[in-house]
């Protein structure tokens, strides 16, 4: 079934890029890879690099760290465009789609509880479907993905098959809170994202994301999925595991490992006696950048021992 898109900028064709964390926490050096190569992308193609906080689950943000975050990235020079985009204060544009659906009938209202869909094997069976229930309050609302894609091409791996077929996905939680999925797919639509450079962790959800953004009737986009850091095989940085926060005042040196671990160091020095600034390390490293020079691998192992900053010494 198609939908009409509801993008102002739905024809958008120059590059637009994003990056959008979730302020839960402050920026680690994970997340100031991944800022900086949607970043250099971006500017190597000459594009617009937005920045957006994904605060839709309003419990799990903690008061000031959109703040910190905008600051870091401040102070390693990685300047958005525009104005930063918060999700909390688009709720009714959110709530409009999700009538919407309803209305078309591609939505429907689940009162399937975690625990049901565990005795189903785990994977929603669509029990609801076709049930006709009615919002009494305790219900979630679900999207039909009927056309699945299966595949994808990436921009640095290359070819991505799916490892399984999407179920119908839940717009909008029991608890009144609207899902991940549908706020991105929108928001992107919404800002005119043709372009996301995210980390490998989220290489698994991306044909849902196709297939979602496919069904709301956004304009398709291009990802490119980075290597995740990690402490250990499997166990990515991350604030769940408590990483420490991104020095700001050791900003060459964070920017010099970033583009390390992005595989710059094969086309230009990573060394700050050659750059009189962060701002001239950034110019060089914008124009030298190729998706080709990022290692084709889901994790790179860093260091975690290191008081300021994580990664091996240069």
């Amino acid at each position: 079934m198609t939908h009409t898109a509801i993008s102002p900028h739905s024809h958008h064709s120059a590059y637009v890029g994003r990056f959008a964390p979730s302020p839960s926490g402050s920026l680690h050096f994970g997340s100031l890879i991944t800022a900086l190569a949607s970043y250099l992308d971006a500017k190597h193609h000459k594009g617009t690099w937005l920045v957006r906080m994904e605060d839709i689950d309003e419990p799990r943000c903690v008061k000031g760290a959109d703040a910190a975050i905008l600051t870091t990235l401040e102070r390693h020079h990685l300047q958005w465009d525009g104005d930063v985009l918060y999700q909390s204060q688009q709720h009714p544009r959110y709530q409009e789609k999700v009538n919407q659906l309803l209305q078309q009938g591609a939505a429907y209202y689940c009162r399937c509880t975690r625990k049901q869909i565990k005795a189903m094997g785990g994977r929603y069976n669509g029990e609801c479907r076709t049930q006709n229930i009615v919002d009494d309050g305790h219900v979630a609302v679900r999207m039909k993905l009927d056309n699945p894609l299966m595949s994808f091409d990436d921009g640095m791996i290359g070819h991505v098959d799916a490892g399984g077929e999407p179920e119908d996905c839940v717009i909008k939680r029991r608890d009144g809170l609207f899902s991940y999925h549908l706020v991105v797919a929108l928001d992107d639509a919404y800002q005119g994202v043709t372009h996301i450079v995210r980390g490998r962790d989220l290489l698994d959800v991306t044909p849902f994301h196709k297939t979602l953004y496919a069904a709301l009737g956004c304009p398709p986009v291009s990802y490119c999925h980075v290597p995740v850091a990690a402490v250990a095989a499997g166990r990515k940085l991350s604030k769940q595991n408590h990483a420490k926060p991104v020095n700001n005042k050791h900003v060459m040196t964070n920017l010099l490992h970033c583009l390390q671990f992005l595989g710059l160091a094969n086309v230009m020095p990573l060394d700050s006696q050659h750059y009189s600034s962060p701002e001239s390390l950034i110019s060089a490293a914008i124009s030298h950048w190729d998706r080709k020079l990022v290692p084709n691998t889901a994790e790179i192992i860093v260091d975690s021992n290191e008081s300021t900053y994580y990664s091996q010494p240069l």
